[in-house]
This record gives C-alpha cells, structure tokens and sequence, in this order.
C-alpha cells in the first residue's frame, strides 16, 4: 500500500508539501510534494538517509498553530565494518518551518546504543522548477533553461532562466559544512557516544535574485512564531465545554490564520495549499464572509486588493469586462508567458455580486463608511457589470459565457467541465444563469441600494432597488421546477432550466430571495436522506443521473457549501437543520487527520464506526473550508451586527447537545469590546455579558 498522506507549512508566499518523514518524493500519487513560491516549485527533492537507508517512522505531525511540522525517525539495523547497529537504537527527530521565503530545518541525532555509533547521514535534494500547471499535467512544447548547479563550502545554487525572462534560484546552506557536497547531494559522517547529540541545519531559499546566506534559524522561528501570535490576536477567541470541539476551532484558526497572505493592500485570503496558494475573488470573498464577525480586519483587505484588481476594459482573451472582480491571478512562468490563461484572469460569474455583498456585510459589522466611500466607485462599477456585461441579454438573469477557448466551461463555485447539466445529463450550453448567482445579485443589489442611501446616492438609491424588484419578480417563474419541487441548478443558453436537485438551491437562500414556503421546501429537500450524507449536504442528490459521491462537484460535500446554505436557513429561522449540518462537520473532524476540515469529502453515506470517505487530492488547508465551521455557527447563534443602533444581535440562539457553553471573547464592534457567555439549557441558550467596555447594545430576540 502506498501511503500518500502529506503535510502543509505555509508562511506568506512560501509553501511547502512534505511526506510524512519530512521527506519530498513527488510520484504520480502526491505530485504535489515540494517547496512552491508563485505557483514555481523551487524544491522538487529532498529525501534523508542513514546509512543509505530509509529511517523508520516513530510519528509526524504539524503544530496546532499550523507553524512547525515535526518527525520523530529512528534507524533501521545497520551494517558496519565493526559490530552491527542495531535498529532503534538513533533518535532523529526532524523540526521545519517556513519564513521569509526560506524552509528552516534542524536535523537532531542522539543515540541511545550503550556503545559508541558511526553511521552516514545523507541528504538527496534537486530542484526542477516546474510550473504548478505542469506538475497538474498541463504539458509544455519547452521550457527555459536550467544552469548547471553551483557547489561550495556549505552551499549549492541552482538558477533556471524561465522563459518569461524572470531568473529563478534556489539556495541549499548547510551547517556545519558537510563533509561530502556535491550538486544534489549532501553526506556528513556522524560518530556519537552513548547518550551524545548532534545537530544539523539546513535552509532552503527560494528567490529571485543573488543573495549571500543566511541560516540564522532560532531567530527566524522567533519572528514567524510571533507574526502567527499577532494573527491570533486579531481575530475574536472561542472556547466552548466540548475540547473536540474546540480542537476543530482552534485547527480552523490556524488554518485560517495560514492562508492569510500579506498584499500592498492588506491581508488577502489565498485560497489552499497546494495548487490555490494564491488570490482567488470568489474564494477571498466567500472566506471573507465567514470570518467576518470574527475578523473584520481581513475582509478589508480582501475587499481594496480585489477593487485594485477590478477589470476596467474588454479582454476576452482574460474574459475580462470593466467592472468585473478577478477570479484567479498567477505569477508562475505558465500564466506569464500566456501558455495558461490565469495571470489575472476574470472568468467568475459570482465574484462580482460577491464583492458587493462582503462590502455591505463589512458596513453592517464595523460602520467602517470611510473605507466603503473609498470603495464606492468600484462598487457601482460592479453593479454596472451586473446589470450590463453579467445580463448581455437584458433578462434580469446574471448569465456567463466564457469568451477564451483556454477559459473555464464553467464560471460558478462549480467549475468543472460536467457540473451544469439538465436531469437527462446532456451537458448546458450557455450563456447560463445559475441559480444561486441570481441570490447574490438580489442581495447585491439590496446592498448597492443601503450603501446609497448612508451615501445620500438617490439616483443609484432607486435604480437598486428596482433591479432587486425585478430579479424578485422574475425568479421563481423561472427557476422553480415542480418536477423536482425545488429550484433548477440554472439555465441554460435558450432558458431551459437544468431540471437538476443541486446544492446550488440551498444557496439562494442566504439572499432571501424567495418566501418562506419555498424555502421550507427546498430546505426539506436538502435535509432528505438524496441529499444528507451524515456528514453533510451533497453538491447532487443521490438519482441525478450524473450523481457520483467520488466526484468533484457531482455528489461530493464541501463544507464551504454546507456553511452558506446554514446561513440562508438562519434567515428562515430553521435552525434545527443548522445543527444539523453542524453536527455533520463536527463528526467528520473527529475522524480526519489534524481535526482539519478539507476542501471537500466524498458523498458515501455516513456509516457507522467510520469517517467520511476522503477526497484523494483535496486542498488541505483550503481556506473556505476552515472558514466553515465559524459561519455554521454564527448561523447556529442567529448573530448579527447592526452599526446604526450599535447593537450586537442575537437571534434565536441555539447550540447543539455537545456544547453546554460558548465563550466570546474579544468581540469588537465599532469603538466597543465585549466578553459573552452562551450557556444552553435543553433548547434554550441564555446570552451572559461578561465583559464591556465602549457603548455597544446586546439585544436577543427570543
């Protein structure tokens, strides 16, 4: 059997995939292994040996705080000249970590033996530099150049010249020197009395210039452990009676904190490790709004990175049109020789209306109007794109229709080629409407016209919400089928709906889009045993004919989708199917590693004894799925902001059976700080104020 289980580090640009020796052996079933900077692999090697010899595994982990992975190895029996080593007898133990675009790493010997030891320890290492696409199996007709590796004294060099005219090098510092360095391989002769250690560190550079070294390791892990406590700290702290449940909060904080990246215009949300460590609009945004009410800050800085970046002409090579939110940008070799069409590339139907809802849901938690009126040319530019390029055929209807061949099919969440399809399984030609695109634009469009009013902007005030009235108008006609007795996955190009049970429903309700019997319906529907895995709601209910739990959008659970349905069933009030799916996600982290919620998870029926059936090459951490489980509950809680009345609200709240208590902690709002205590009682949850300091109002609606 092969073992393909992996761990992440992250720190800001840099990342790392290792095996579970703390090894980089990327093979057909974990191509992903290596050291990436800009969708670059600078790292495609780097395997330990004792001896010659693999060392055994004793345990592997990453810290909770995301910041260190450790590996605990010891020897296998070795042959010497003399008398035989025996195995177990040398501890190793193996401690990395990412900062300023170096991988840190201390290699710690020991042994245990009560005689004297002499073995070799080696270290294999390349680079190749191949490009993220590459490595997912886009194939190039050639590639730049790479330069013979440079050696000496403790270090080797090796350059590529890209074929984008960018020069990239990676640095390997080895101390103390090795005895033997050559171009891909580093050998140190060990001798260790009983009970004697010895150390070694290695860093590896990854960069884009000539750079002296530098392995200055005690004080790079001062300076990533403290920007990790400052990250911490930003964000509102929860502890609740349950300490599997905090477990999964405090690895989701960690996860979150992980892929927060440092941009010109403030932390922006990439979006997971390995092959989305990088800025998407639709999943910044998505993430954005599940970490507000705990996070604030970042929303931000998702919202000025994406304005800066918003499309002001048409590029149909990029499917770019002025005032359209980007989905995806690169900086690897592939995108900046056009081979992939990704560099800044606007190909999502959802982003834009999305950037409209994070700004008002922004507004409503912090009152922060300075930042919205700096944001307010964008704003209307991207309702102008909603209402112009996003409905070409002026039906009220946000429509894509993807303009470059190299461009995604499909242009929602679900972006696989197969995921539109009408209940025959014919496959929809556009332009298409998706159905919960048209939630976003409605809820767009009510936030367009709020800000327009704290503005005084009557004339967009109106035209707002006339466009909120006429998508209401218009919706259920179209989209509700009595076939399925829910609404359709979309439409398609000659606006035939896709008579299809999806998910994709359960998200128009975070709009309130539609009235309360319809949504009591398709909320029955969603929590039904088609669609209810055990774990959670399925992208497809079971009898679709494209229905397949092993695949990426057809039948698989994504908590992400999970948490903005709970959300729309908070505004109905259905908050026994919230913890519902609360409870789902909960127990599928008992039984995955870290307690880390991935991207998604196979769609299997939950059975008994067992986890969820894992998604083979799920992003781990993926920032909308750590984002997750703080929505759910802000859902579970009915918690929401009012900046007017400078209220904290609470609607509702419920907590599942597990958790007897929640505490809030460090829960700003405007000027104001507030410490609260939730404990439940059967059904019933009492909201204590702990701690206030500032003028804030706590008010429960029952």
């Amino acid at each position: 059997m092969v073992d393909i289980k992996t761990f992440g580090l992250k720190g800001d640009l840099l990342f790392v995939i290792l095996n579970p020796l703390g090894d980089i052996i990327p093979t057909a079933l974990s191509p992903q292994e290596g050291l990436f900077r800009d969708d670059t692999r600078f790292l495609s090697r780097l395997e330990l040996r004792v001896n010659g010899q693999v060392p055994h595994l004793l345990s592997s982990t990453v810290k909770e705080d995301n910041l260190l992975f450790t590996a605990d190895l010891t020897n296998p029996r070795m042959e010497t000249d003399d008398t035989p080593v025996h195995r177990d007898v040398i501890h190793i133990f193996r401690s990395i970590f990412v900062w300023d675009n170096t991988l840190h790493e201390r290699i710690r010997m020991i042994n245990f033996d009560l005689r004297p030891v002499e073995f070799t320890l080696e270290l294999l290492f390349d680079a190749d530099f191949h490009d993220v696409f590459e490595i997912r199996g886009v194939r190039r007709k050639d590639r730049g150049e790479m330069l013979p590796p440079e050696t000496g004294g403790n270090r080797v060099v090796y350059t590529y010249n890209g074929k984008d005219g960018i020069t990239r090098f990676t640095y390997l510092n080895f101390n103390p020197a090795p005895d033997i360095l050559e171009p891909r391989r580093a050998l140190f002769h060990i001798t260790l009395k009983p009970q004697a250690s010895k150390e070694l560190v290695l860093g590896v550079t990854a960069d884009y210039r000539k750079r002296k070294a530098r392995l200055q390791v005690s004080q790079a892990y001062t300076k990533a452990a403290r920007r990790v406590t400052e990250l911490h700290k930003r964000s509102v702290e929860i502890h609740t009676s349950n300490e599997h449940f905090n477990e999964l909060l405090r690895r989701s904080k960690a996860d979150i904190c992980t892929m927060v990246t440092e941009t010109p215009h403030g932390p922006y949300y990439y979006a997971g490790i390995p092959w989305y460590s990088t800025a998407f609009g639709r999943d910044g945004l998505i993430t954005a709004l599940e970490c507000l009410w705990i996070n604030p800050e970042n929303a931000r800085g998702v919202l000025r990175f994406l304005a800066a970046h918003q499309a002001h002409e048409v590029d149909p090579g990029r499917d770019a049109e002025p005032g359209k939110i980007p989905h995806e940008m690169r900086s690897g070799e592939m995108a900046r020789t056009g081979e992939v069409p990704f560099e800044r590339y606007y190909g999502s139907v959802d982003a834009t209306p999305l950037f409209i809802i994070l700004a008002g849901e922004y507004l409503k938690r912090t009152g922060d109007l300075e930042t919205i009126k700096t944001l307010w040319p964008n704003l209307k530019s991207a309702f102008r794109w909603m209402k112009t390029y996003g409905d070409a055929d002026g039906d009220g209807f946000i429509e894509y229709h993807r303009h470059s061949e190299k461009g995604l099919v499909n242009q929602g969440w679900k972006d696989s080629f197969d995921s539109v399809f009408h209940s025959d399984g014919s496959l929809a030609t556009g332009p298409v409407a998706l159905a919960e695109v048209q939630g976003y634009g409605y809820l767009a469009c009510q936030f367009i016209a709020s800000i327009a009013k704290a503005l005084g902007e009557r004339e967009m005030l109106s035209e707002a919400l006339l466009q909120a009235k006429r998508i209401k108008k218009a919706f259920h006609r179209a989209f509700w089928s009595p076939r399925t007795g829910m609404y359709a996955l979309a439409l398609d190009g000659n606006k035939a709906p896709c008579e299809v049970r999806s998910s994709n429903a359960g998200q128009v309700l975070l709009s309130g889009l539609v009235s309360k019997r319809y949504a009591k319906a398709v909320t029955r529907a969603l929590m039904s045993e088609a669609f209810f895995s055990g774990w959670g709601i399925r992208t497809v209910s079971k009898g679709e004919v494209r229905y397949n739990p092993m695949s990426y959008h057809n039948g698989s659970v994504w908590p992400h989708d999970n948490a903005l349905i709970a959300w729309g069933f908070a505004r109905y009030g259905f908050k026994d199917e919230i913890l519902r799916i609360l409870t789902g996600l909960f127990d599928a982290s008992l039984f995955i590693e870290l307690r880390r919620l991935p991207e998604l998870f196979c769609g299997f029926d939950r059975r008994t004894g067992e986890g969820p059936t894992l998604y083979p090459v799920a992003c781990q951490p993926q920032a909308w799925a750590s984002g997750a489980v703080f929505l759910i509950l802000q859902a579970a809680m009915g918690l929401e902001f009012d900046n007017v009345s400078r209220s904290i609200i609470f609607k509702s709240p419920r907590l599942p059976s597990y958790l007897n208590w929640l505490e809030i902690r460090n829960l700003s709002f405007m000027d104001a700080t507030v410490d609260l205590f939730l404990e439940r009682y059967k059904d019933d949850v009492v909201v204590k104020v702990v701690d206030k300091s500032g003028d804030l109002h706590i008010v429960i609606y029952k």
